[in-house]
């Protein structure tokens, strides 16, 4: 990544900052790596990179073809970006149920952006479903590129530096490692980054309440963007996965809001559940331990929405 031009160099290397105010006295460390310091606010932005420059490597893409996926914004944002910085066109199926903000943002780095309409707002398996069929069916013309952010090994690839970086940053290492679970692959990334490290923390895996389909198998409609979509994450690796936990997501939102006003952190509905999960581990553990989590984007782009209304 270090020979990439543009933006793209500035992908990567982003804090990892130690929780105050909001971590109880007798509790483990808490620290959280700060990911909306990436060029679209995003981690995504560490896959869109390893999935394009690996195809342009293969052959599989050249300047001027399209790429598509269906994604629920942060995805599609950062492979607007990559595919604008090499030369190639981006088409992304989304949805209502995701913010507006994201659309706007997809569309300023280039992509055209179709709509998949939700129920109500849910975000739903069946409506990624729906969206999932509508993308396979537009990658099929000629000239056009599935990125495939649920089965290409280059996604799970892209995120192994930022589990080196956590190592480099915590010398005395770290005990437990927690992340909502959307794909899988940035949890699953991670750890690989932090294995190659030498580190072997206890994984946790965290989804909403409302939607546990990794702990019962139950789909719910839920309004965290990004996590909780599919039954069975093609990148989740369960047999290095400790546990599974749920965290509510009117939690999350409110964790979100603290974050902001109390930490300086501002992040997503993901982040807010990371954290809230977070603390919980960093409490039963006790002083003289570590705990790890991602702030998986900006929450920029959820300025408008529900987590920062001036009613929450």
């Amino acid at each position: 990544m270090d020979m990439l031009g543009g933006g793209l160099a500035a992908i990567g290397n982003t804090p990892l900052v130690r929780l105050g105010r909001l971590v109880p006295d007798g509790a483990a460390e808490v620290w959280v790596k700060l990911e909306g310091g990436n060029p679209t606010g995003s981690y995504k932005d560490r896959m869109a990179v390893s999935v394009l420059m690996s195809a342009l490597e293969r052959g599989d893409i050249s300047a001027g073809d399209t790429i598509v996926e269906f994604t629920g914004g942060s995805t599609g944002t950062a492979l607007a970006f990559v595919s604008g910085v090499l030369g190639m066109k981006f088409t992304a199926v989304f949805s209502d149920a995701f913010s507006h903000s994201k659309q706007q943002a997809m569309e300023a780095f280039g992509a055209t952006v179709l709509i998949e309409k939700s129920v109500d707002g849910a975000i739903t398996h069946e409506l990624a479903e729906r969206m999932k069929q509508r993308s396979l069916a537009i990658a099929d013309q000629p000239g056009h590129y599935y990125a495939d952010q649920f089965g290409s090994p280059d996604v799970r690839a892209g995120y192994h530096p930022m589990g080196r970086e956590i190592a480099a940053a915590l010398e005395g290492g770290l005990d437990v490692f927690c992340a909502a679970v959307g794909t899988g692959a940035a949890m699953m990334g991670t750890l690989d980054g932090l294995h190659e490290s030498g580190l072997a923390p206890d994984a946790i895996a965290l989804e909403p309440a409302e939607s546990p389909l990794l702990t019962t198998g139950v789909s719910g409609g839920h309004k965290v963007e990004g996590i909780a979509v599919f039954p069975d994450p093609p990148f989740l690796d369960r047999s290095v996965i400790r546990e599974v936990r749920t965290v509510a997501q009117d939690r999350a939102f409110e964790m979100c809001r603290r974050l902001a006003r109390e930490e300086g952190i501002f992040g997503g509905g993901s982040t807010g559940l990371n954290v809230a999960a977070a603390i919980d581990i960093a409490v039963e553990l006790g002083a003289g331990h570590r705990v790890v989590t991602l702030g998986c984007d900006n929450g920029a782009k959820y300025i408008g929405g529900h987590i920062y209304s001036p009613t929450a």
